[in-house]
C-alpha cells in the first residue's frame, strides 16, 4: 500500500506516516478531506493566534483592508457572526490598533469598519504566514502537483457551491464544527472587603 504512495505522480517524500488505521483509510476520500483539512485548519489558526479573535479576526481584517464591506452591520452580516460577537471582535481588535470605526458620511448611526496603517501592514505579515503554513501542508507534493492540487479543490468547490450553496454564511462552519470566538466580556473592577 505505502510504495503505491511513494510512487504517486506529484509526490517527492512521505515522513511520520504512521500504519494501522491510516494504511487501512489510505483510498477514503473523506478520510482523506478531512485528514487534510483538520491539518490546515491547525495551521491557519496558528499562523493568525496573535490577532485578537484568531481566523475571526483575520477575516474582519482582511475585509476592513479590502474596503468591500462599508458598516459594522453589513460585515457581521457578511461574515456570519452575531451583531454582539462582532462589537468585541472589533473592541478587541481596535484596542490592537489594526481597525478603526469610522461614522459613515452617508448614515451618521452607522460606523465604518477600516484598517489602520498597522493594521494593513499586519495583514500583510498574516498572508505571508498564511502561504508558509499552505507550502508546509503541501509539500509532499512537487510544485506542478501543488498548483494542479489546488485548481482541482478549487474546481469542485466552485461547482459544489454553485449546485449547492449555503444558505448562511455560517451553515458551512456549522457543519465541519468549526469553533467561533467567544465574546470577550470587559472586566470590571470589584472591590474587596
Amino acid at each position: 500500500m505505502m510504495s503505491d504512495v511513494d510512487n504517486a505522480p506529484g509526490h517527492e517524500e512521505v515522513t511520520g506516516i504512521a500504519g494501522g488505521c491510516d494504511d487501512a483509510l489510505a483510498d477514503d476520500l473523506g478520510w482523506g478531506l478531512g485528514t487534510v483539512f483538520r491539518a490546515y485548519v491547525k495551521a491557519a489558526h496558528e499562523a493568525v493566534a496573535d490577532l485578537p479573535g484568531g481566523a475571526r479576526g483575520y477575516q474582519v481584517l482582511s475585509a476592513a483592508a479590502s474596503g468591500t464591506v462599508a458598516s459594522q452591520l453589513a460585515l457581521a452580516q457578511h461574515l456570519g457572526v452575531d451583531r454582539t460577537v462582532m462589537t468585541y471582535l472589533l473592541d478587541d481588535l481596535e484596542a490592537a490598533g489594526v481597525i478603526e470605526r469610522r461614522p459613515d458620511p452617508a448614515d451618521r448611526r452607522a460606523r465604518q469598519v477600516v484598517a489602520t496603517r498597522g493594521g494593513t501592514e499586519l495583514l500583510t505579515e498574516l498572508d505571508g504566514r498564511l502561504r508558509t503554513a499552505e507550502a508546509d501542508l503541501l509539500a509532499p507534493l512537487d510544485p506542478p502537483a501543488r498548483e494542479s492540487f489546488r485548481a482541482q479543490v478549487r474546481l469542485l468547490a466552485t461547482r459544489l457551491d454553485a449546485l449547492d450553496p449555503p444558505d448562511s454564511p455560517c451553515e458551512l462552519a456549522d457543519e465541519v464544527d468549526a469553533e467561533l470566538p467567544t465574546p470577550r466580556r470587559p472586566v470590571r473592577a470589584t472591590r474587596v472587603r
